[in-house]
């Protein structure tokens, strides 16, 4: 075995501040975590209860197999927004009757759970997720549709939501919709294009039109029950293929639908796997609070890959990269990590060689970030380092097997591309309360703004208000760093959670096992033309 050494040093100074910075974090991160638990408020969830209702992750709970884990997705979504934190929805990934889903919940206490602009990005997310891995899809209905007033950013983009549903069916892929209260407008197509609808007596309302709306375009007169209750709809429509007494009856049904599903993984359980030779909680004082002070990567990487057993590839070459083999909850994996934060053109050349080699293997990639970017400079210009760069990016835009990225510390510029960030679609995507990602970092883009500045009156020789330029690059400091923190990109869904750095192993396991519901293959040969 290789196991890797580990010279953390536990008792120093710097581990014990770095220690202290990260825990301050976390204490920031659950208590806007606490705001997304709290749905509506205090006075929405007693109305909630006091109609005999769950609350959304009450729901999931018991949906959910006994002592299983469920992998909250996009906890965060919306904050720094307009609206509350947790877009009315909870989205995640658990265990029922034995089989790997993908299940979203509206949150009723939120607005009577309607959907806003944040709400359907995050939906559509869990689509997505869904249909890469080939999970299905649970949704646990409870919504009065569309939040009118952001009906105009909603509405055009929100048909997709209806598409993915068809387009899981078609490939395939198994969706189920229990129905709890309000399913309206173009909410009813979520039970009207599920392959299993469930709802539940004199609770289920689906309806395109409720009473109010039908009276006005057409007249008639009708009540909830008789134009889209759960008994109209399981006797007369045929829309519920399931007629549930209660909540509980209705989570029964649905796990009875799940285990009638024959479905099977497409790669058989890898086994037990050995736990690092490292503490996990000694991951909190490896990132320093200052980003600018390198670390070393394979302090985490020997707490977190199975018995800290790393193969480290190409270990003398393009040194401020480290790759290399190893295994994660038994499952087989390659390694890309970030070690003094400048991508050479040696890293990028040996990143594109390894990422072919894992794709020629069938091997999952793991994407560690603290990288400033690719280096500028003369020198590393007239080396070709554009070149050498978009040969990485266009490795890990033609890699086929999955990829997982975590983002530690910096992930800055095209590094953030070159080490698989959202837009090179991971399958998964995480970041640590130390992360921070921009276009670069705030001192240097305000400093680049200031030389632009000075520039520009120079040309016009105007003289320079040195005053003014402190100013400016005081402020554009501050908003860079506030737009770059971790809390602020996962508001956007630029990530899939922000997650304890001690939960690392758990979460990608809990990914790797969910990836391999569905084939693992690599791409032979299609990587376009690599400029040499």
């Amino acid at each position: 075995m290789t196991v890797l050494p580990s010279a953390l040093d536990t008792a120093s100074p710097d581990y014990g501040a770095h220690r202290e910075a990260m825990l301050a974090k976390l204490a920031e991160l659950d208590a806007e975590h606490a705001r997304a638990l709290a749905g509506g408020g205090e006075k929405y969830v007693a109305r909630h209860r006091a109609r005999g209702k769950l609350l959304a992750r009450e729901r999931i709970e018991l949906l959910l197999d006994r002592d299983t884990p469920f992998l909250e997705l996009s906890p965060l979504a919306a904050w720094g927004s307009d609206h509350p934190v947790g877009a009315s929805m909870v989205t995640g990934i658990g265990m029922v009757e034995g089989v790997e889903c993908v299940i979203t919940a509206n949150d009723p206490t939120v607005r009577g759970g309607a959907s806003n602009p944040w709400t359907l990005k995050k939906a559509l997310r869990a689509n997505e997720i869904a249909y890469a891995n080939r999970l299905p899809v649970i949704s646990l209905v409870e919504s009065g549709g569309a939040d009118l007033p952001s009906q105009k950013e909603i509405f055009i983009p929100g048909g997709a939501l209806f598409r993915d549903l068809t387009r899981l069916s078609a490939a395939g892929i198994p969706t189920v919709a229990v129905v709890f209260g309000n399913s309206t407008a173009g909410g009813a197509y979520v039970p009207g294009m599920s392959d299993h609808t469930v709802m539940i007596k004199e609770r289920s309302k689906v309806f395109l039109g409720g009473p109010p709306l039908v009276k006005m375009a057409t007249g008639e007169e009708s009540d909830d029950e008789s134009l889209g209750g759960a008994e109209m709809h399981a006797r007369t429509s045929g829309l519920a293929d399931h007629y549930a007494l209660d909540e509980q009856d209705a989570l029964r049904t649905a796990r009875q639908i799940v285990a009638r599903l024959n479905w099977r993984k497409a790669y058989a359980d890898p086994g037990p796997a050995e736990p690092p030779k490292y503490d996990e909680e000694e991951l909190l004082g490896i990132v320093p609070g200052d980003l600018r002070i390198p670390f070393d990567p394979r302090e985490v990487v020997a707490r977190v890959v199975d018995g800290s057993d790393f193969d480290e590839f190409k270990p003398l070459y393009g040194s401020s990269l480290v790759t290399g083999w190893a295994r994660l909850h038994g499952y087989a994996v390659g390694v890309l990590a970030n070690a003094r934060g400048v991508l050479f053109s040696a890293e990028s050349q040996k990143a594109a060689q390894f990422i072919q080699l894992a794709n020629q293997r069938d091997i999952p990639l793991v994407f560690l970030h603290n990288t400033t970017g690719y280096m500028v400079g003369r020198e590393y210009e007239q080396g070709g380092i554009i070149k050498h760069g978009a040969m990485m990016i266009n490795a890990v835009a033609n890699s086929r097997v999955p990829h997982l990225s975590v983002l530690m510390g910096a992930s800055y510029g095209a590094g953030h591309y070159g080490m698989c960030g959202r837009a090179y679609d991971p399958r998964f995507l995480f970041a640590w309360p130390s992360a921070k990602s921009a276009v670069m970092g705030p001192q240097q883009l305000a400093g680049v703004l200031s030389i632009v500045a000075r520039g520009s009156a120079a040309a016009k020789g105007q003289p320079y208000d040195e005053d003014g330029d402190a100013a400016l690059r005081a402020m554009v400091e501050r908003q860079i760093e506030s737009e770059s923190l971790p809390m602020f990109l996962s508001g956007r869904l630029y990530d899939d959670g922000v997650i304890d750095p001690r939960d690392t192993r758990t979460v990608l396991g809990l990914c790797l096992s969910a990836i391999h519901s569905a084939p693992v293959e690599g791409v032979r040969g299609g990587f376009g033309v690599f400029r040499m």
